[in-house]
């Protein structure tokens, strides 16, 4: 039996092949596969690969201690523009954003979900003071961001607000029912406003520093009624006045209060003549004082 031919056996013996080369099935302890990687063409599949060449399409491995792959043709299923991106500098226009890096002046985006924004920093276009507001809603910011306020303080709502000092000016409207003169009396008339009326009639609250007109072009007798207090509250100094200017009696009538003539102090409803005129004060909750021309 020959001797196995080995690259030891060869160099000893000094018997170079006839060829002068050594088959890689000649060469004892390769790992499964190396044999028939090594009989394959450098660069064609199933090769060994050799310093600078082509690696080809690998089934598998791992490139931990790798360097020098390029990121624009090297890597395979990146999104638009993410290889472009991943070739800049962090920190330069068009680069990825890394934790706690900075945006730069992104083009567009949403913020839903982002918190920590700082209002004096954070946003621009803000108006002077604005910021200031916005971090402190206090009164005083508010009216320093204003640019057309009138007057000082706090700020005032709708509902039961305390003005200091407030001037008005002319307001297109407004009810003073509540409102007083000089803290005591209430806000009257610098007239006495007319109520015409040419049918029976019982007064209301709104009739209070009024005169109840009974006009010429009604030629019937009417019947105008002080209600009770306990029907319509009269604030004690009211003061209605009656006139009739047809030559049918105007009766003025009181219901469950009392209602004294003066000079005299009878009680009950008075009966007002033509172009007479009476004035009806409330003295208390309950009994009124009237008195007149034309008035019996």
């Amino acid at each position: 039996m020959s001797k196995a031919r080995t690259l030891a056996n060869f160099v000893s013996a000094g018997n170079p092949l006839s060829d002068g080369t050594i088959a890689a099935s000649d060469i004892s302890g390769l790992g499964t596969g190396v044999a028939t990687a090594l009989a394959v063409n450098v660069g064609s599949a199933g090769a060994p690969v050799v310093n600078g060449g082509a690696l080809g399409t690998p089934s598998g491995g791992t490139l931990t201690s790798a360097t020098g792959l390029p990121i624009g043709t090297g890597v395979s299923g990146l999104g638009t523009g993410v290889a472009t991106a991943l070739a800049v500098n962090v920190g330069s226009a068009g680069a990825a954003v890394v934790n706690g890096g900075a945006l730069g002046t992104p083009s567009g985006g949403t913020l839903t979900n982002a918190t920590g924004l700082p209002i004096s920093t954070g946003v621009a276009g803000l108006g002077t003071g604005v910021a200031t507001f916005l971090a402190t809603p206090s009164s005083a910011n508010l009216l320093a961001s204003l640019t057309d306020e009138t007057g000082t303080g706090s700020a005032v709502f709708a509902t039961s607000p305390t003005l200091v000092t407030p001037i008005l000016g002319t307001p297109t409207s407004g009810t003073l029912s509540n409102c007083t003169v000089d803290g005591t009396d209430a806000v009257g008339f610098r007239n006495i406003p007319q109520n015409s009326k040419s049918a029976d009639y019982t007064l209301v609250l709104a009739d209070s520093g009024k005169h109840i007109f009974h006009p010429s072009s009604d030629a019937n007798a009417r019947t105008f009624t002080i209600p009770a207090n306990s029907s319509v509250a009269y604030p004690i100094g009211t003061a209605v006045t009656f006139i009739n200017m047809t030559s049918q009696v105007v009766t003025i009538a009181i219901t469950t209060d009392t209602m004294y003539l003066s000079s005299t102090g009878t009680t009950g409803s008075r009966s007002l003549a033509q172009y007479g005129s009476a004035t009806a004060i409330k003295m208390t909750s309950t009994t009124w004082l009237i008195s007149g021309s034309g008035l019996t």
